[in-house]
């Protein structure tokens, strides 16, 4: 049985959206705490983590304030180890693939988002660099889908590490895609947005990325408008000044 488990969490942070929705995922009990990155309590690095970053787990010990954390309790940082740990917490869940071939399958899958559709989104959002590259990055994630079997989601029909691990992403691109923030040309984000939808070449992709969004755990722990708070001081003025550059 688990322990009392505090979460250390950001509305705005996609990490932290990971660990939040894995732990709606497996109906845990848990104490959540927010962490204003702009403004960390003092005691937040030295007592939770050194490195100051969200999401953060204190587990165990006995049960305190979560602004005073006790030294009993056992300290866990970085998303995707949060969620294995979360998995294990609660085997019968499903979060982490009993199968081992299917746990290979779900980290693979990790791994492919993480090298090959970060890269060219933060260059197409920060930079205005080519769509044609996000596509790509889109296209080999939906293969992987189409090796499964079209199951439900990543690796098979139940919801794992695997698809915790991306849909805090694709949330906040289409976000941030539909309210036309980022260095890309007028226009771009009505284009990408239009052909993931209708495009049949996409129909996977977007399938999938439907169903994430219709999870209950997902529409429990995405906080939207905080998230536009966030990026539009940022991502609101980075057109006009790649425009500048160019001009």
């Amino acid at each position: 049985m688990a322990r009392q488990i505090t979460l250390y969490a950001a509305k705005v942070c996609q990490f932290a959206h990971r660990t939040e929705l894995a732990l709606a995922e497996v109906g845990a009990q848990f104490t959540r705490y927010e962490i204003d990155l702009g403004n960390k309590p003092e005691w937040y690095a030295s007592k939770i983590n050194p490195a100051s970053k969200v999401p953060a787990i204190a587990y165990g010990g006995p049960v305190v304030p979560a602004d005073q954390p006790s030294p009993e309790s056992t300290k866990l940082v970085e998303s995707l180890i949060l969620n294995e740990f979360i998995s294990d917490l609660f085997p019968a869940s499903s979060l982490l693939p009993s199968s081992p071939v299917e746990r290979a399958k779900a980290r693979f899958f990790i791994d492919t988002f993480s090298n090959q559709f970060s890269p060219p989104y933060i260059s197409f959002l920060l930079r205005g660099d080519s769509k044609e590259a996000l596509f790509v990055a889109l296209k080999a994630q939906q293969d992987l889908l189409g090796q499964n079997g079209n199951k439900k989601f990543a690796v098979n029909d139940d919801f794992t590490i695997a698809d915790a691990a991306v849909l805090p992403f694709f949330a906040r691109f289409e976000t941030v895609l539909s309210n036309d923030l980022g260095a890309y040309d007028e226009g771009e984000e009505k284009q990408v947005l239009n052909m993931l939808a209708t495009e049949p070449k996409y129909k996977l992709f977007w399938d999938y990325f439907q169903r994430l969004k219709s999870r209950e755990s997902f529409k429990k722990t995405y906080y939207p408008e905080e998230v536009l708070a966030e990026m539009r001081p940022t991502l609101g003025s980075l057109r006009a000044e790649r425009q500048k550059l160019k001009a």
